[in-house]
């Protein structure tokens, strides 16, 4: 017999997740009476490890060959903490830690819980909401294109089904200057497609004046693009967006600008007004250079990326602080949020102060992260980043969710790391992040979805842009995706899906991830499949902000249960090579389920299913 505590059941902690302050939490520990315990305490401490207090913890009752023993602490203040057991024995006492979803003696990891602050909230309409992600170029074109500005040489393709340029000239270098035209007007031409999804979140990958067709090198933070359109065409696709109920995120890239910029002009062509050609330059303050002016810090390496000093006093101005900043600009253009790049390359001190103004400037604007990682813990540059404890982030792009459902759907894992993986991000995160959270399976990023649930497409680009997948694997990798998506829609948060997923698009890595949409060419049972999916999300309050409780998880099965006040909704989903009988119940939606007799459901392999309680 073990001793048992499990942090992600409220028989041993409640509440579950993290805890405000001064709000109680009880803890229960069950020892088996074969050990002779005559006390245990729970010892907590700071992230540094150091211990912080220790909570005593006593018999209060038994139950058959266990002494559960109890304790309760609350903290005074917002903050990080970790936690262990130590049993006391008549003659002796041990060490009770963490390892995996059991617990061990005398070494493990500490469990963790977070105190975050009392008012710490997240917009209302972003919870639950089904998020749609365009890199703008490849969505969708509406008329012709304003090129007028662009540096020579460029690439504007005269089909819109034509391949991507990815070549690198003799020198190596990528240069991402080719363009297919898609712009705002072809996003709102395209809005009743999004409707059909279920959309209530466009994310717009940056569409500020830039030279490349990804425009993280932004030019000018306050003009867009002009291939795009105007600014006056933006404001319009805002608000013809806000009349099906969507609302708009912008990418945030505030950890660098372009080098051929407003603000840095390496090849003048802003009038030589940049940090590279004056140190009076109002923006030569910026930039950090070793030497003026070829020598200076940039971006992961990349000289066409010039840093920034994101504490330093001009930069805060014009990004956050001034009347006519940044975000300001755009807010009042009609978005509705930022989603911070690269977000752990930014103090934290400056995304409080940007998020505290936003919600100066519109109470429900919503800040997204970019954050890989469990975001609760995140280490940046040897310095823990404080997303949730000072209440800095309202959502973050969530990979440790994609990487649970791509190792369960490939067969990596039988669905316990699965299990484990999900309740440790919803007991890590603020309940209200986790509703917010943008449970992605593919982005800009990453390969496309159906490519990595079949192939790792991994090598030079020569290899990848001559792979595609074979008639088998796309079958596979179209089965695969229709659970993932299902998985991806069904578990808490916010489900994104990167353009052209829903339609069938296959790619590797970065640049083959972002070809053009396929207008007219979409694979029309998975299309369907997403519709399901996000009209289910429309009218199931319990999918947008249900509580979670997993009843089963290994052998390739899972079943977990979504709950809200008015209704308790069970998933299931079958990965094994044999039939599952599950209970009965109201199907919403479901591939591959036979009736077997009344009252019994038989779930197919690859099969999905979500049933209501009567």
């Amino acid at each position: 017999m073990r001793i048992l505590y499990d942090a992600h059941q409220e028989r041993f902690k409640t509440p579950f997740g993290t805890l405000r302050p001064k709000e109680v939490c009880t803890l229960h520990l069950y020892i088996p009476t074969s050990v002779p315990a005559v006390s245990a305490e729970c010892v907590i401490c700071r992230e540094n490890g150091a211990e912080f207090f220790c909570v005593p913890m006593h018999c209060s009752h038994r139950e058959g060959l266990y002494a559960i023993f109890r304790g309760e602490f609350s903290f005074d203040a917002p903050g990080l903490f970790f936690y262990y057991f130590r049993i006391h024995k008549p003659d002796s006492s041990f060490r009770l830690f963490k390892q995996g979803h059991n617990t061990n003696m005398e070494y493990g990891d500490c469990w963790q819980v977070s105190c975050i602050p009392a008012d710490f909230v997240t917009p209302d309409w972003a919870k639950g909401a089904v998020i749609y992600q365009i890199f703008p170029d490849r969505f969708a074109k509406s008329g012709e294109c304003d090129l007028s500005e662009k540096l020579q040489p460029y690439i504007l393709h005269s089909r819109w089904e034509e391949e991507i340029r990815w070549q690198r000239d003799p020198q190596g270098k990528s240069h991402n200057n080719d363009f297919f035209g898609g712009n705002f007007r072809g996003i709102m031409e395209k809005l009743p497609h999004l409707a059909a999804l279920g959309v209530g979140i466009i994310y717009l990958n940056p569409i500020c004046k830039s030279f490349s067709n990804h425009r993280y090198d932004t030019a000018d933070y306050k003009t867009p693009d002009p291939m795009l359109g105007t600014q006056q065409d933006f404001a319009d696709l805002c608000e013809a967006a806000h009349a099906y109920g969507m609302h708009i995120v912008l990418d945030g890239v505030f950890s660098h600008t372009g080098a051929n910029s407003l603000y840095f002009d390496k090849q003048g062509n802003f009038g030589k007004v940049g940090a590279y050609w004056d140190k009076n330059s109002p923006y030569y303050s910026w930039y950090c250079f070793h030497e003026h002016p070829d020598r200076y810090t940039c971006w992961w390496g990349f000289d066409s990326l010039p840093t920034v000093d994101k504490n330093n006093p001009a930069f805060i101005d014009y990004i956050i602080d001034s009347e006519d900043s940044v975000i300001a600009h755009w807010l009042k253009l009609g978005a509705d949020g930022f989603r911070l790049d690269v977000a752990d390359e930014l103090p934290d001190s400056f995304i409080l102060r940007l998020k505290n103004r936003l919600r100066q400037l519109k109470p429900d604007a919503l800040l997204m992260g970019e954050v890989w990682e469990d975001a609760s813990y995140k280490l940046a540059y040897n310095v823990r980043k404080r997303y949730f404890v000072d209440g800095e982030l309202d959502s973050c792009m969530n990979y440790p969710f994609r990487t649970a459902i791509l190792e369960f759907m490939r067969g990596m894992d039988d669905g316990r790391s699965f299990r484990e993986r999900v309740m440790t991000i919803l007991e890590n995160y603020p309940t209200q992040v986790v509703h917010c959270n943008m449970n992605l399976l593919g982005s800009h990023d990453t390969p496309r979805i159906l490519t990595a649930l079949v192939d790792s497409f991994d090598g030079p680009r020569e290899v990848l842009a001559e792979r595609f997948l074979s008639g088998r694997q796309r079958k596979l990798a179209e089965t695969r995706l229709m659970v993932a998506s299902f998985l991806q829609f069904t578990l808490p948060g916010a489900p994104s899906i990167y353009y052209g997923d829903e339609a069938g698009m296959e790619g590797g890595k970065d640049p083959f991830c972002r070809r053009t949409y396929p207008w007219g060419k979409e694979n029309p049972v998975l299309l369907a499949h997403y519709r399901q999916l996000g009209q289910l999300r429309r009218t199931e309050k319990a999918l947008r902000m249900g509580k979670t409780e997993f009843s089963y998880a290994a052998g390739g099965l899972i079943h977990f249960i979504r709950e809200s006040e008015d209704s308790k909704l069970h998933i299931y989903v079958n990965r094994s090579a044999d039939s599952w009988d599950i209970a009965p119940g109201e199907v919403l939606y479901s591939v591959n389920i036979t009736h077997k007799r009344p009252g019994l459901l038989r779930l197919a392999p690859m099969g999905f299913c979500i049933t209501r309680e009567k």
